[in-house]
């Protein structure tokens, strides 16, 4: 089993391990075998932070599951490929598939586009963005941020996609744009940066 990283899915954590005024939906959501969401945030050795997803947007509830319960993980990369459907947002993951692809960066589907195709659970509607996370190691430079961003904008609904750098991740319509300092969300919060791939180096 790899390291869980954000937007992981994660099976294995026990109804009985939420907190005693836990929702009547999260526990359900275990008890039937739902996977859970790793998110960022710190936390002890042996435990991740995870987030238990409902039907809507407003059945969130943040959580700790033990490493050990783990039985099954999968990372978003490995749903670029797992299908198709109807929908604007799923329509949207296979016309950019063949771009990001060509890239040759590691990417895939998050929230609820990759919830679905993860578990066959039908959370996906009309009008759902297509959330990607894209993992950048090395830095991206603006201009090619830009680049990408108008190829994807050309879809048939919302893309939204993470940059995920080495010290947290970024929007990649922030980076594409002409702020000085960009949000970066870490395990230890968020804080505006100049350059993610040089935050030692960006003004604080």
């Amino acid at each position: 089993m790899n390291q869980p990283q954000p937007h992981d899915l994660l099976w294995g954590m026990p109804a009985a391990d939420l907190p005693g005024d836990a929702p009547a939906w999260a526990v359900q959501a275990l008890a039937t075998g739902q996977p859970v969401v790793v998110r960022r945030a710190a936390c002890a050795s042996g435990w991740v932070a995870v987030g238990v997803r409902g039907q809507g947007r407003e059945q969130r509830l943040g959580v700790l599951m033990r490493v050990s319960d783990i039985q099954r993980q999968t990372r978003p990369e490995a749903l670029r490929g797992a299908g198709e459907g109807a929908w604007p947002a799923l329509r949207a993951l296979a016309s950019v598939a063949p771009v990001l692809d060509a890239s040759g960066l590691a990417w895939g589907p998050t929230g609820g586009v990759g919830y679905q195709l993860a578990t066959g659970c039908n959370v996906v509607h009309g009008a759902s963005d297509l959330d990607l996370l894209v993992r950048t190691p090395q830095r991206m430079t603006r201009a090619k941020a830009r680049e990408l961003l108008d190829i994807l904008d050309c879809g048939p609904c919302r893309i939204d996609v993470q940059l995920e750098t080495p010290a947290g991740a970024v929007a990649l319509r922030e980076w594409a744009g002409m702020a000085r300092r960009i949000l970066l969300k870490s395990c230890h919060g968020a804080r505006l940066i100049a350059d993610p791939w040089h935050v030692l180096e960006s003004v604080a």
